[in-house]
């Protein structure tokens, strides 16, 4: 028990001093913290703990996956599909390919060509589910020959489900790059049921930006301006941003996933806001054969189905990059190349629900979450003074050390603080003064018995430390499991839980041995204070 080695000491005290390091800019004033902030190196931890959506305010949006825009791109990409199998097979077809509300039919010019191209087409289902899972499912395309030479394609409500649940996935990562490039910190973007996300963002009071960020799908689009005379089947009339609409062909020469980045710039000559954009080398080399072999035609730029230019083509392009016009501001210019940059959205996304948690809310529930804490570690301290004397000091002690090294620990790791997340906090207060009682208890079993001083306190802590073990396990599970399966709120009050069962056992077991060991080497006692 006196065997306490002097480098034990200085680490428990260094990790102590460590802690108030990284709790420090919680404490201080945003203006000392900043002042203090910008002398340091960009690496230093100097960052307060993240507060919240219930704890600082912020912008709650629920957004939905249109559904029925996933279906009609889904019908527009098999169209595609089957253009590009009929002409590599070169197969003939009558009257052309024709679209429905869930599905295409072609009528073939020889009835004769069925066989050759009937296997291909229905290659173009893809089961279902989680292939990697072996969860696949029914198909995505039902493939229905007719007489005449009439195929039939249609979309399954299966094939339907699962591009709304990837889709749902894809809009997760890219609402996060488009969140992050806005500078929030800690948003909260995750799966509300099948098809719905939901985003929450503390401290962002103005939600106008947000809502134009995450509404926006950002499908980026280079097609050809129709000329008179073409097939009305391959051109549509798309809306102008200026006013009025364009015809311009259906099939898509160019798209805007093959983007690499994109950045706010201003047009030499006109000085006007402008997008400066650079392609990957498969975009890169589609531009450029574009732009060859269409020298002097219009080339229509098509963001989220609107003409925002249709600059004629002078020459090829084939450095990679260009640029995009179209009577910008400087906001929107800026807005439009974060989109550009973070990818487009697989589908349009709705909002449903939407609503600002104002900071006057915020700061009612710290406060009473302060009071909450106050008031039970206040009662915690008493009892243990009163029932444990000076040993009661040691456990008090460590106690605060153990509330320092949670809040250490949240901000080592980023994590966010919630209301949930203080109740947490509350909670391993009384767990941590449990396992001093467990340790102390054991201690009195032992002296009782008849053991000396010395040899109560080395068993106490001995065969205390199995039961504080198992009974701190068991609740480090749950905290597990609530952290795995649970979500926002759910996932906070885990994560001070999980911290507060660590720091619970290192301060109840090692310091509070280590200051009762200090304690007995210079004050000798004749007998136990408990």
């Amino acid at each position: 028990m006196l065997r306490f080695a002097p480098w034990k000491i200085i680490s428990i005290l260094a990790m102590t001093f460590m802690a108030f390091l990284l709790v420090l800019p919680s404490l201080l004033p945003e203006a000392t913290r900043t002042s203090i902030q910008s002398h340091l190196p960009h690496w230093a931890p100097f960052k307060p703990i993240t507060l919240g959506l219930d704890l600082q305010g912020g912008a709650h949006v629920l957004l939905e996956v249109d559904t029925p825009s996933v279906l009609k791109t889904q019908v527009e990409n098999l169209r595609d599909d089957v253009r590009r199998i009929m002409r590599e097979e070169r197969v003939g077809v009558s009257g052309g390919i024709g679209m429905s509300a869930r599905g295409v039919q072609v009528r073939l010019a020889n009835p004769d060509d069925m066989a050759k191209v009937l296997p291909k087409l229905r290659a173009l289902g893809q089961p279902t589910g989680n292939v990697m899972l072996g969860a696949a499912g029914a198909s995505s395309i039902d493939v229905t020959p007719g007489e005449g030479g009439l195929i039939q394609l249609s979309v399954t409500e299966a094939g339907v489900q699962d591009k709304v649940r990837r889709a749902v996935d894809q809009s997760i990562e890219v609402l996060r790059r488009r969140i992050d490039a806005l500078g929030a910190t800690e948003p909260n973007i995750q799966r509300q049921g099948s098809d719905r996300i939901l985003v929450q963002v503390p401290g962002l009071q103005d939600t106008s930006r947000l809502k134009e960020l995450l509404g926006s799908t950002a499908k980026l689009e280079f097609r050809l301006v129709a000329e008179p005379g073409a097939n009305p089947a391959d051109v549509e009339n798309l809306p102008q941003v200026e006013g009025g609409t364009l015809p311009v062909e259906k099939q898509v020469m160019v798209q805007g996933e093959d983007l690499t980045d994109a950045q706010p710039g201003f047009d030499q000559r006109t000085s006007e806001p402008i997008v400066n954009f650079r392609f990957n080398i498969r975009g890169g080399q589609k531009f450029a054969d574009v732009t060859t072999k269409n020298v002097g035609k219009p080339f229509a730029i098509v963001l989220d189905g609107k003409v925002i230019s249709a600059p004629r083509i002078i020459s090829p392009i084939t450095g990679g990059s260009g640029q995009i016009s179209g009577h910008f501001t400087v906001e929107s210019a800026n807005n439009l190349a974060i989109l550009l940059r973070a990818g487009a959205l697989p589908a349009k996304l709705t909002i449903v629900e939407e609503r600002t948690v104002g900071p006057g809310l915020g700061q009612d529930s710290i406060d009473a979450g302060k009071r909450a804490a106050y008031v039970g570690a206040a009662l915690v301290v008493a009892y243990m003074l009163v029932t444990y004397g000076t040993f009661g000091v040691f456990a008090n002690l460590a106690l605060a050390v153990h509330i320092l090294l949670i809040f250490a620990g949240m901000a080592m790791i980023g994590a966010t603080l919630t209301l949930p997340g203080i109740a947490g906090i509350v909670l391993t207060i009384g767990m941590a003064v449990d396992a001093n009682v467990l340790i102390y208890e054991r201690i009195r079993e032992e002296n009782h018995m008849g053991r000396s001083i010395l040899s109560s306190l080395d068993a106490g802590f001995k065969r205390a430390f199995a039961t504080i073990v198992d009974s701190n396990v068991t609740m480090f599970v749950a905290a597990a499991i609530l952290y795995f399966l649970g979500a926002g709120p759910v996932r906070g009050f885990a994560v001070s839980l999980a911290l507060g069962i660590l720091t619970s056992i290192v301060t109840a077991v090692t310091m509070t041995r280590m200051m009762i060991a200090v304690w007995y080497r210079y004050a000798r006692p004749t007998k136990l204070p408990i």
